[in-house]
Order: structure tokens, then sequence, then C-alpha cells
């Protein structure tokens, strides 16, 4: 990852988790709320949180970042784990050059390989956080051991590759339940204030009855290349995890999971069905899995639709957005990057000169927001466990992503109760494992054929 020098500039409204730390942050107010029971294995003050950081790519950086510029503080990374040395090391001197003194993570807490977030884990006591920014392949095996131990969840997006994993994010969510303990999902939009005043005047009937929401993600993402022969295949497929279903889930379900949840949130309800399209272009040296064109229809309880339209291929029009369309008028839900670009419009044209109310700028990201919502929930002892909410929203994610892939309608309750696993023990993989997938003699790994290909 880039290691980018720090300023005092506060991050502008709209930045991404992995622009973030271009920019810097103020210093932690104190907080004078009662003590947390603090781990002996690391020094902290009497109500530090403690923090342990599993996954230290951007996303997780970018977490870091926000739960230290959070005035709900003060809180202190004590572990770090990754299954790669050199991005754990490179994190740490990212995180260390603009919030050392909150960085107590000497050599005997970094953690590398396959049990790494294990032992991070274990570093943490009641009343700390585990922040699982990894691979959502092995996000429910984290979150089951966090929530076994008594831990407060940080979890980023997506959360789970297929259907049995969001059945384990839902019960550990339960189980968390029981134990009062804190849950936030990287779903950071939810906690944007803007969207939220417009789900307001959505519910008071603004918009009148909602008819179609429309979300685009349409921007180049790069291609995976040839595997270098120095390189080992498991791990390659790990670095690259977003090329990889059973890692991530896939380019298109571990970026969209954020259009679909707001399509979800506006709606206020789970689809019944979902239908799509999807390929590759005819000259696509891509030798990933990943498909570069997606359209997904989602049809609600209702009878209403939702779309949501991707494209991955540079040299094409671009648009990052999400529309609603009412009976009465229109709105744009979110802009370029997740920004809270909302406004309303006279009608359903939706263009600059036609807006009828516009949000202001928003004063933090969603992504410091769902921090600061989380640590003053852990500090205040309030129910805050976004688990199953999340999961559903997962499993939108999965079903479309399946419509695509098959060429086939795929139901909300076939993809509730679907028993296909991309890696059935992915649990149990080690650094000697055999890779879930095989590249063929030209390099390539299997990509999805509509019409012959199966994932629910």
């Amino acid at each position: 990852m880039k290691q980018d020098s720090h300023s005092s500039m506060p991050a502008r409204p709209g930045s991404s988790r992995r622009t973030i730390l271009k920019r810097g942050g103020g210093l932690l107010a104190a907080s004078t709320l009662g003590a947390l029971n603090i781990p002996a294995m690391y020094a902290a003050g009497d109500d530090t949180i403690g923090l342990a950081l599993i996954g230290c790519g951007g996303r997780g950086c970018g977490a870091a970042a926000n739960a230290f510029d959070s005035p709900n503080g003060p809180v202190k990374l004590v572990a770090m784990a990754d299954f790669f040395e050199n991005r754990l090391a490179g994190a740490h001197k990212v995180l260390s050059e603009p919030y050392g003194e909150r960085m107590d993570v000497p050599p005997e807490r970094r953690f590398v390989g396959f049990d790494a977030w294990r032992k991070a884990i274990d570093c943490l006591r009641p009343g700390d956080v585990a922040m699982l920014a990894g691979y959502a392949g092995f996000r429910p095996q984290q979150l089951e051991y966090a929530v076994a131990r008594g831990i407060n969840v940080f979890m980023e997006k997506s959360f789970a590759t297929d259907p049995p994993a969001v059945r384990r994010v839902i019960e550990a969510g339960q189980a968390a339940q029981t134990k009062n303990l804190k849950i936030a999902a990287g779903l950071q939009c939810r906690h944007s204030g803007n969207r939220q005043e417009l789900i307001k005047r959505i519910r008071d009937g603004q918009l009148g009855e909602i008819q179609l929401v429309r979300a685009y993600r349409m921007q180049p993402c790069g291609l995976l290349g040839p595997r270098p022969d120095s390189v080992k295949d498991l791990h390659w497929q790990i670095r690259n995890f977003t090329h990889f279903l059973w890692v991530s889930g896939g380019l298109f379900a571990e970026m969209n999971i954020h259009q679909i949840d707001e399509i979800c949130w506006i709606k206020d309800a789970w689809p019944v069905s979902a239908h799509g399209i999807s390929g590759r272009c005819a000259n696509s040296t891509d030798r990933g899995q990943s498909l570069d064109s997606f359209t997904i229809e989602w049809t609600f309880p209702d009878g209403t639709r939702a779309f949501d339209v991707v494209r991955w291929l540079p040299g094409c029009h671009t648009e990052f957005a999400t529309y609603i369309h009412g009976t009465r008028c229109a709105a744009q839900f979110s802009g370029s990057n997740h920004e809270g670009a909302v406004h309303t419009y006279k009608d359903q044209r939706c263009a600059n000169d036609n807006v009828s109310w516009r949000a202001p700028r928003e004063p933090v990201t969603p992504w410091q927001a769902e921090w600061d919502v989380l640590l003053d929930a852990i500090r205040r002892d309030r129910p805050h466990n976004e688990a199953e909410r999340a999961a559903m929203s997962n499993l939108a994610d999965i079903m479309g992503r399946a419509a695509a892939h098959s060429g086939k309608v795929i139901t909300w309750e076939q993809a509730m109760a679907s028993d296909f696993r991309f890696c059935p023990n992915i649990d149990n993989l080690t650094d000697d494992s055999e890779p879930p997938v095989h590249a063929d003699d030209q390099g390539r790994y299997p990509a999805p054929v509509p019409g012959q290909w199966t994932e629910i």
C-alpha cells in the first residue's frame, strides 16, 4: 500500500477509506466515562479501549484512523495480524507516523499467517474491539471466535461469500446479542446524516410511493495479470482477493454491496427475487474469475423493481450514484465515491437545474460516523448490533451475483436455503493447503459462464 504523508487537514466528506490516511486527524478527546477492563498484556489508560487490527490493507488502516480520530476515544491499537509480513509492516509504519502515541504494538503482538487473526483477538479483553478488515471468506469464523471470547467487533464489508457463510454471520450476531456485545458492520452509508434525512423524508411520503431505484457503479478497474512463478498460487489468490470468488465473493459482490444495501434500505424490505445479465468483453485478457459488466434487477414484495448497473471497463461512460423515483418526484440518494450528495428533484427529471432541496455538505465522513457510533455505544452501553442486517444485505448481493452468473432467476428463499460453498474447508486452510481453484494452461482461472454456472 502507498504510504502517504499526513497533514492536520480533516478528511473531506466523501473521501474513501483508501484515501483517508492521506489526511490526518486531530487529537482524540479524552473520555470522562467509566473505566473498562483492560488486558494486563498491554499498557493503556483506565478508560482506553484496545483494538486489534486484523487485515492490514487500506480498509484496515482507514478503519484504524477513524477509530483514532473519534471523539469517543481514547483507543489504542494493541495487536495487528495479516497473512503477509510486508503488508503488516507497511501498515504499522503508515499508522505510526500520525498516531504514534496510540500505537502499542510491539513485535510480539504482530502476527502473520493463517492463524494470525486468532492470536490478535487473544490479546483483547471484554470491552475491546476486534477489527475484522481482511477477507470476506474468512469473516464468519473470525466473527464467531470474537463473539465467543466476549469481544466487540467492527467488521468490514463484505461479510460472506456464499449463503452458508451468511447464515453463520446471522447466528454469530444473535449470539452477540445475548452477550450484549456491540457489532458494527462496514456499510458506512447507513451512518450518513444526509441519507438518514432523505430516508426520513421518504418515510414521511414526500416522494410518494417508491416505484423504482437505480444504482450505478461504472468505473474502470484493473484486470488480473499472469501469476509470477515466484509467487505461491494460494498467496496469489489471497493477495488478489477481488479476482477470486472464494476469497471475497468477487469484485461485484465486494464493491456493490454498498449499492445493494442502499436499495434495501430505501425499500425498507428484502427482495423476493433477482434476475441479471453479466459478461466479459470479447478481447479480455483478464485471468481472474470476475466478469466486467453486470445489470441486476431485484423485485421487492410490493412488485416494484430496483436495478444495479455495473461496468468495470476503461474508456466508457462512468457513473457512481443512486437515484430514487417516487410517484411524486425523484431524488438522488448517493454520489461519487459514496459521497452524501443527497437531493430531491421537482419531478422525475434528475438534473442539477431541477433540484428542489439539497442536503448540506456532511461535517464528517460516513466512515468516521460509523466509528463514532460504535465507540459511543461501547462507552454508554447502548444496543448496537448490525450483524443480521448486514448479512441480509449480503444475501441480496449474493443472489444478484448468482442470478447474473447463472443466467437464472434466483429467489430469496433459494438463496437463504442454499448449501453451496465456494471453499468448504476454508476454516481449515493453512499455508500448505492446495488453492481452492486452479488456473488452466493459459493461466486463466475458471470464470462464470451463464447457462452453465451454478453458485446457489
